[in-house]
């Protein structure tokens, strides 16, 4: 998406915009207007930047979004901020602050640069909230293909605007922390300056409105520049740039028009893709999940399609299969801080050793060690581990009884607390039997057999 030197509009960063907007249910203007914003700073050498101030691409949408609620944040609630507008305008360059030499470097490839930026309304109280809006904004710009969103990389960045307030008053004065990049860092950012607002209040101080910045070492905010009251922008007509209009089925454009130069809305809301949400409906629908679980697999990048690839190679159940991606897989990625895609255990190899434990050839203990074994990568498959280490589940009926029969003679005591009503003791007779076959046998099996044995 470029606004190149001459200042003619890109088609491909209209209709990026559109799209977007469509995706966050706003009203797309079929006029919108170009302006100059007038003021200096070190990495805007043009003196102006191109925005959209008085009538922008798009406006009045609403972005749904999913918070963790309850004592143990274990709890899905829905939740929905208001979208004020989506405007076009051009990128500033980039300061690069060197501490050690006490200078600024000045990184100019991307001014000039088109800009999509998302205007929220004072919707959400907390970091955690808005880090789950950017979240699924990430989620809806990859899936629509209009950013890949990487905030590290610079292609997603936030400015978080916060005030605080007594409940039923106005709103404070506000601070903007700029240039947040990352979704942890913009939570922590935004708990610790409302924390540092509250405190200055309460200690009869007065909050500036100023700009900025978090530091992620310190984990707190710091001053860059205050605002000096209520700058002039001297706002102005884009010179350069004519009225944008679009089209739809109710307002055709003129005959003999470029088709090139035509932007059909109506045309781009067909082209939309499967939005994450409903996504996520179609996960619950088609495999029972919990609305949570859904959302983890698509919160974290690669997962929806390991799960999907799983699926594809598996008899096992989806309840199993989601419990093993999202406790068992995800677990040991996040211990050793991996992405997805770093996983040693592949989609094929979670399936095939997902297999044998809803065929019974081996006990869930039994799974959780050959799941160990494939995560060290020696390329060795679920069933091979499986027979090196023989951890095949006993299939011979007949000894198995012989096995229990001789433990319940070797423990008369724990055989009369079973008798008394004791649920203690026939887990104790389980292990016992389960330890004397090294765990390869099925423990739904030991029970039901010593209860036949009791008399």
């Amino acid at each position: 998406m470029k606004l190149l030197a001459n200042q003619v509009l890109n088609r491909r960063c209209v209709e990026a915009a559109v799209m977007t907007g469509l995706a966050l249910n706003c009203r797309i203007n079929k006029k919108s207007l170009f302006d100059r914003k007038h003021y200096f700073y070190a990495d805007l050498p043009a003196g102006y930047q191109i925005t959209q101030q008085r009538l922008p691409i798009a406006a009045d949408g609403n972005l749904t979004y999913g918070v963790y609620v309850g004592k143990r944040q274990s709890q899905l609630a829905s939740r929905t901020v208001r979208i004020k507008q989506i405007q076009l305008e051009q990128d500033s360059g980039k300061s690069l602050h060197d501490d050690l030499r006490s200078q600024t470097l000045i990184d100019l490839n991307r001014a000039g640069v088109g800009l999509l930026e998302v205007v929220l309304e004072p919707d959400l109280s907390c970091g955690e909230e808005a880090a789950m809006v950017v979240r699924e904004l990430q989620l809806i710009l990859q899936a629509l293909g209009t950013s890949q969103a990487i905030m590290a990389e610079g292609q997603l960045r936030v400015d978080a605007n916060i005030s605080v307030h007594h409940p039923g008053e106005p709103l404070g004065i506000r601070t903007e922390v700029k240039n947040l990049n990352s979704i942890r860092f913009l939570a922590r950012a935004i708990d610790y300056e409302i924390q540092r607002q509250i405190s200055e209040l309460e200690n009869g101080g007065e909050i500036l409105n100023e700009t900025r910045s978090f530091d992620c070492k310190l984990g707190c905010t710091v001053p860059m520049r205050d605002k000096e009251g209520k700058q002039d922008y001297r706002f102005m007509p884009e010179p350069n740039l004519p009225p944008l209009i679009l089209y739809d089925t109710t307002s055709l454009p003129p005959e003999g028009a470029d088709p090139r130069q035509v932007i059909d809305i109506d045309q781009i809301r067909a082209m939309l893709p499967e939005l994450p949400s409903v996504t996520r409906q179609r996960l619950v629908q088609q495999y029972g999940m919990r609305p949570e679980h859904s959302f983890t697999l698509l919160n974290e990048v690669g997962l929806l399609e390991f799960f999907q690839n799983v699926m594809k190679e598996t008899r096992a159940e989806p309840k199993m299969v989601t419990g093993w991606i999202l406790n068992t897989l995800l677990g040991y990625l996040k211990r050793q801080n991996l992405a997805v895609w770093e996983s040693p255990v592949t989609p094929s190899a979670l399936a095939e050793l997902l297999n044998l434990l809803d065929s019974k050839a081996i006990s869930s203990s039994a799974a959780k060690q050959v799941f160990e074994e494939l995560w060290k990568g020696e390329g060795k498959g679920a069933a091979q581990i499986v027979a090196e280490q023989q951890l095949e589940l006993m299939q011979d009926q007949e000894a198995l009884e012989q096995l229990c029969h001789a433990t319940m003679e070797g423990h008369p005591q724990v055989v009369m607390d079973m008798k008394k009503g004791n649920p203690r003791a026939i887990n104790k007779l389980i292990g016992l039997v389960r330890k004397a076959t090294l765990n390869r046998a099925d423990p739904t099996v030991i029970k039901k057999i010593v209860e036949k044995l009791s008399p």
